[in-house]
């Protein structure tokens, strides 16, 4: 493939994609703090969690991408490794789609690794269907992002409206939820463990059992100014 013409755009783009990476990555080094229960606690930074991601995902990966902020975030960061491999939902953030997607990009492609990569939000939506998952073996990996908020609303309505009503939420225990329907189900709490967690949810999902990776982050302020209301 040739850019002719376009080579010195091509390089400028480049260039300004490389610099954007090392500043992405700086702010993956930061601290990301808790809110409410957490107020304060070092918790994961979910860039740090999404470089770290996309260096062990396998070439094979599908990406099933259901939320707001979180996924926002991810999409900066992760890089589907083919066509068709990055599933969101779309334009209109039809929220709820992830875990039907996951089961049928699993189903079509068994031979894939599937990643559901959902906002603490988004959920609770489909969270369910990992008994779904557990009953016909299709071995999807959720990864969510537990903030304890709608967080994407929340950058936007309270500066708006001056309270954030309706955001907030807990940092519940989405990987005990997993376990009860007879999944398997990771909790990460420390930047440290995220290596071991992301690591233990592949083995697990090869070995055909479904998981959902509890990853607890905290506040950024890596989409400040984005527009999400």
């Amino acid at each position: 493939f040739s850019v002719g013409k376009f080579a010195a755009w091509a390089r400028e783009l480049k260039s300004a994609e490389m610099k954007k990476d090392e500043a992405n990555r700086a702010k993956a080094s930061q601290t990301a703090k808790g809110r409410g229960s957490a107020e304060g606690k070092a918790l994961v930074n979910p860039l740090h969690l999404f470089f770290r991601l996309e260096d062990k995902l396998d070439e094979n990966s599908i990406l099933v991408a259901d939320g707001g902020d979180f996924v926002a975030t991810a999409s900066y960061i992760l890089r589907p490794r083919g066509p068709l491999t990055w599933l969101d939902p779309g334009a209109y953030g039809t929220l709820g789609v992830g875990a039907g997607f996951a089961l049928g990009a699993k189903l079509v492609h068994p031979e894939a690794e599937v990643w559901l990569v959902w906002g603490d939000g988004s959920a609770g939506y489909s969270i369910a269907e990992f008994d779904t998952f557990k009953r016909h073996g299709v071995a999807v990996i959720g990864l969510v992002g537990n903030d304890a908020c709608w967080t994407q609303i929340e950058r936007e309505q309270v500066p708006m409206f001056g309270t954030d009503v309706t955001c907030a939420l807990e940092y519940r225990e989405y990987d005990t939820v997993s376990k009860g329907y007879g999944s398997a189900g990771i909790e990460c709490e420390r930047p440290s463990d995220v290596d071991a967690a992301l690591e233990k949810a592949k083995d697990l999902a090869r070995s055909g059992i479904p998981v959902v990776v509890n990853v607890h982050i905290g506040k950024t302020d890596f989409r400040e100014g984005s527009l999400s209301v």
